[in-house]
């Protein structure tokens, strides 16, 4: 079935990037929520979830570490988001970590960021306990220092924290691109469904060859 709301938005222009305007953003791309024996994955089997694990390795994990090496060498912004308590015990925790179980100890090995896109000299961690980065840090407070107002989103999941930081960082004023290839759901078809809901809305759904192209054509 057609969907007129989806099809009004087919077909946008993509805003340029502006320079020393844009930063990379990957958000929770850590041993909880990207390795087995961890988080939710702690009694899973990898053939289990072989589609998401496999994106990951395939797809997700270098085309993150190619954004970000790109982004290194041309001197903008890599910031890093992962789940993370401030307390051993979670109890600062959100409401909604706490009803779905959602514990990541500070100083945790779940905690940690996977090696593949881990952060480099002094590129900015950020330590969430909500769905929503804006909400749970002081991001928006951060990026405003830095004079940032686009940014480029990678990581997981797509339908549940990378959705909440693109709707969150557009309704703030932040126009917002979410790499394809840099994001990654449980199954095919809530990342696409994810994508076609951002789209044109909240944000803009690219390829990780446009957004190289717009780095390296940015003024």
């Amino acid at each position: 079935m057609e969907n007129p709301i989806e099809d009004m938005y087919e077909g946008q222009s993509v805003p340029e990037l502006k320079r020393k305007k844009v930063g990379l953003i990957s958000i929770d791309i850590q041993y909880h929520d990207a390795a087995i024996g961890y988080g939710f994955f702690k009694d899973a089997k990898r053939e289990d979830h072989s589609y998401y694990f496999d994106r990951l390795d395939d797809v997700v994990f270098p085309t993150v570490n190619k954004l970000q090496e790109l982004f290194r060498s041309e001197g903008l912004e890599v910031i890093h988001v992962r789940i993370e308590a401030l307390t051993a015990d979670g109890r600062d925790r959100s409401l909604e970590h706490k009803r779905i179980g959602c514990h990541v100890p500070k100083g945790s090995k779940a905690a940690e960021i996977m090696p593949q896109v881990a952060p480099k000299d002094d590129e900015i961690v950020l330590s969430k306990t909500a769905s929503g980065v804006f909400n749970s840090t002081n991001l928006e407070y951060v990026l405003r220092n830095l004079g940032i107002d686009q940014l480029v989103t990678v990581g997981v999941l797509t339908n549940e924290c990378i959705e909440t930081a693109v709707r969150d960082g557009a309704d703030k004023g932040f126009t917002m691109y979410i790499v394809d290839e840099g994001t990654a759901a449980l199954t095919p078809e809530l990342h696409e469904s994810s994508m076609k809901v951002l789209n044109g809305v909240y944000g803009y759904r690219v390829s990780a060859e446009q957004i190289i192209d717009m780095v390296k054509n940015s003024k």
